[in-house]
């Protein structure tokens, strides 16, 4: 397929394909078809070769030889890793945004937060979930530390891939973690506020180690989603 005029851009393109991973409708394993991809996006292959090495930089995509591309499955010690890292950059991002944060920065992330329990009110889970890595995101941002804020994305990304692999398996526990972390943001944002760095990242600490001590290591089975539709935004 020729490109053409309109077409979405590349990075238009990895968005997507971010988004489709935060929102927990790509899951680990997923075999991505470089046909299937360049039709979902209209373009040609030649555009997504590079997108799948640029999401295999970030650990979120595997390339294999002669076996091409799936969505990374993250091992028990990746998954441990991962969060290791999180615990030593994120106290430290939410110090920095209070001390460079303006009130409007604050009011943005008391409207993730509302909009996460109207979410988790409505039952809309995967929402739920992209809109807690959308906090942590938020913060990042702010904080005006550009380097750890690209380390941030990636780790959120592969977050969501591990929450997907090795979240509660019961609904009831996993429900009730999305809960847990509503609370343990607001109680963030109101450290935030009074602007008590030392807090902030005592609890953005303690909302990681809460997070990591909820993963069970034994990953559920799950069947193949549908890549294009998803991909042209049709509901799962």
């Amino acid at each position: 397929m020729a490109d053409v005029p309109g077409q979405l851009s590349d990075n238009d393109m990895y968005d997507r394909m971010v988004s489709a991973i935060l929102d927990h409708r790509l899951p680990p394993g997923t075999k991505l078809v470089e046909d299937k991809l360049a039709a979902a996006f209209g373009v040609s292959r030649t555009r997504v070769r590079p997108l799948l090495v640029r999401l295999a930089n970030e650990q979120v995509v595997t390339l294999t030889p002669n076996r091409g591309a799936s969505i990374a499955q993250p091992t028990p010690q990746e998954a441990l890793e991962v969060f290791e890292v999180r615990r030593l950059l994120e106290p430290r991002l939410v110090e920095l945004f209070i001390a460079n944060a303006t009130d409007a920065d604050i009011a943005a992330l008391r409207t993730c937060i509302d909009d996460e329990e109207a979410a988790r009110a409505g039952g809309d889970m995967r929402r739920a979930i992209r809109l807690s890595g959308d906090f942590h995101l938020h913060i990042a941002q702010a904080a005006g530390h550009q380097t750890l804020g690209r380390i941030l994305r990636e780790l959120v990304s592969r977050t969501s891939l591990i929450l997907m692999t090795y979240s509660p398996s019961h609904a009831r526990e996993r429900e009730e973690a999305t809960a847990c972390g509503c609370r343990e943001h607001r109680a963030l944002i109101d450290a935030i506020r009074l602007r008590d760095a030392r807090e902030a990242a005592r609890l953005m600490l303690d909302h990681l180690k809460r997070i990591e001590s909820q993963l069970e290591f034994t990953p559920p089975a799950s069947d193949a989603p549908d890549l294009i539709g998803l991909l042209l935004g049709r509901a799962a």
